[in-house]
């Protein structure tokens, strides 16, 4: 009797790397399409997602943790600058700016290795800002929140600094100093001043009142705290590279990792 034997082989699995993940943000439906068209030749991008302004991206973005942005600078209420600050520098993916600054200010982009794609662009000028995200993204970021952080302070525009805020509260009108100010808050559509025992509620952003005020005296923290460095009493490690702040008043507040170089600067200690 011939008895057949089977010879099996063991199975190979491929194991493929999943497809980075792509938010669009720009304020015109045809540059939006213009990219999505572009990603859809490289099987190697899936689009997460769409965004015409700056507040429905900062929710998208928190919403749909996408691995790549492509980011407008310039659009209408909020724009790319302001889309950072919501996330905050800490929590945003790396980002391909979209943008039609002219060519000196494109200068920030090129010393802080982030990418940026000037309007009009072509087929292969997208095609190495892809190639460049890939290798960003296979570093994991490696320092994306330091360079987003110094972009934005590069390039957004120089404002009047202002030495009081006004406060209409109980159909009453009166100032408040900023070097009284201890520190600063988001409050929903409010900002709320910290004056000693007082809080005041203006109709602001914080984006707006950090725009107004000096950062000799000034610096943010954290996309919701902005703190008087004059009141900063001691700084505590805390988890995850960030810190406790402790006010002279004894207020507590997280000093975010995204914001750290900034009040190093300041302060002008290591930490």
């Amino acid at each position: 009797m011939n008895t057949a034997h089977t010879t099996s082989h063991p199975t190979t699995t491929t194991h493929t790397a999943p497809p980075t993940r792509v938010l669009i943000v720009d304020d015109e439906p045809l540059a939006r399409e213009r990219i999505r068209t572009l990603l859809s030749e490289d099987a190697n991008f899936e689009i997460a997602g769409e965004a015409g302004d700056g507040a429905t991206a900062a929710q998208a973005i928190m919403a749909l943790n996408p691995d790549l942005v492509f980011l407008d600078v310039q659009m209408p209420g909020a724009d790319g600058f302001d889309v950072i600050d919501t996330v905050g520098p800490d929590k945003m993916p790396f980002v391909v700016f979209v943008t039609a600054y002219d060519r000196y200010a494109l200068r920030a982009f090129d010393v802080h290795a982030l990418d940026y794609l000037l309007k009009p662009f072509d087929r292969d000028r997208f095609r190495q800002a892809l190639v460049r995200a890939n290798q960003q993204l296979e570093k994991s970021g490696n320092g994306i929140e330091r360079r987003l952080a110094a972009i934005v302070n590069d390039l957004r525009p120089t404002k009047v600094k202002t030495d009081r805020f006004v406060v209409k509260s109980g159909g009453r009108i009166f100032f408040v100093r900023t070097s009284e100010i201890d520190w600063i808050e988001a409050a929903g559509n409010y900002v709320k001043l910290h004056v000693g025992n007082d809080s005041h509620l203006i109709r602001e952003t914080m984006n707006a009142v950090e725009s107004k005020l000096s950062p000799d005296m000034f610096v943010r923290i954290h996309r919701c705290h902005i703190v008087n460095i004059e009141q900063v009493r001691e700084l505590q490690p805390w988890f995850n590279g960030e810190y406790v702040v402790f006010l002279k008043n004894g207020t507590r507040l997280t000093l975010s990792r995204g914001y750290r170089e900034r009040l190093q600067e300041r302060v002008g200690r290591s930490i």
